[in-house]
């Protein structure tokens, strides 16, 4: 069916009204980021952790997530990576001989990836129908699929390559550690910090957690110190020595924060975290458009300028076939 040149005419006049409309309400609604002083996190302690793996198989468990095998010779869990399969994994660092712990040369050390749950999430930012939100009072990065069109938007956006997607699935989801906001919800805490024995990942509201980093980073190296085990305020600890920590909670300002936080004895980027500025890709998204449409008046004048110059040829065009039917019609 041929659009007809006024139907154009009136779509186009009607999206220059919506956009006119439309656009200042959804900067509006996007513009804060602020974290509610109940926002709940994890801080994980590199130190701490002894690589036992008792997080991925409780993560595992929590959630109803399958085995995933690294060959088809493994028949039990052994993922090399986060997946569609895998919420959260545990990787290893080593150098050289990996002789010893929390060191760069000739040492090893592990790193636990999850999703962070972004202080400015991007994902949720690049998320076209909201099926990714942000809770305002935990601050969790949770997903609907139900919502999900499958654009896969959010893993292009996030910076940590955290959202993955079912493709061996004829529906597919998008998946990733939503925290495990089920337990949260009745009271309970993250698995994988329920599992934990040493403390290495702990679970508590992000001030506290805040508190507890900036305690550690001020331990003496070698002293033996008492560290929390499960949630912050478990009442339960686990001594250990205290390592010699790289002076900066990593999460407290990279892209804006993350609720996700870490502490190390090794460079971060050895751990394969990136050194990102302090704004959020998200923020700078947004600025950029405000700068850019505000007040949506650019567009609504490239809208107005493209409706007059496709009114005034068509007008030209219709005077022109009327001039050829005169001219019939005399001959």
């Amino acid at each position: 069916m041929k659009m007809k040149r006024r139907d154009l005419l009136k779509g186009m006049a009607g999206s220059l009204a919506l956009a006119a409309l439309g656009g200042p309400q959804i900067a509006r609604a996007s513009s804060g980021h602020e974290l509610s002083p109940d926002a709940v996190g994890i801080l994980y302690d590199s130190t701490l952790c002894v690589g036992c793996n008792a997080c991925m198989a409780a993560c595992k468990q929590a959630n109803d997530m399958p085995v995933e095998s690294s060959s088809p010779e493994q028949f039990q869990d052994d993922p090399v990576d986060l997946s569609s399969k895998t919420l959260n994994i545990i990787k290893k660092y080593e150098n050289g001989t990996a002789a010893r712990k929390d060191e760069v040369e000739n040492g090893y050390a592990f790193i636990k990836r999850q999703c962070l749950h972004c202080v400015d999430p991007a994902c949720v930012t690049a998320c076209p129908v909201t099926a990714l939100d942000k809770d305002k009072l935990t601050g969790i990065v949770t997903y609907d699929p139900g919502r999900c069109i499958g654009c896969r938007y959010c893993m292009i956006a996030c910076p940590y390559n955290i959202p993955k997607f079912e493709w061996d699935k004829a529906y597919s989801k998008i998946i990733k550690c939503q925290l495990c906001k089920h337990l949260i919800d009745e009271g309970g805490i993250s698995a994988c910090c329920s599992a934990c024995p040493t403390g290495a990942s702990l679970f508590g509201k992000v001030q506290d957690l805040r508190e507890e980093a900036a305690r550690r980073l001020l331990m003496v190296p070698g002293e033996t110190y008492a560290f929390p085990v499960g949630s912050i305020d478990s009442g339960k600890s686990h001594e250990a020595v205290a390592a010699e920590y790289v002076q900066h909670l990593y999460g407290s300002d990279e892209l804006g924060g993350t609720q996700v936080m870490y502490l190390s004895a090794v460079p971060f980027e050895k751990l394969g975290l990136e050194n990102f500025p302090q704004e959020s890709f998200a923020s700078r998204s947004r600025n950029l458009q405000t700068s850019i449409y505000k007040g949506m008046v650019l567009p609504a004048v490239g809208l107005a300028a493209l409706a007059y110059f496709v009114k005034k040829h068509t007008d030209a065009e219709k005077q022109g076939e009327d001039s050829s039917k005169r001219g019939e019609q005399d001959a």
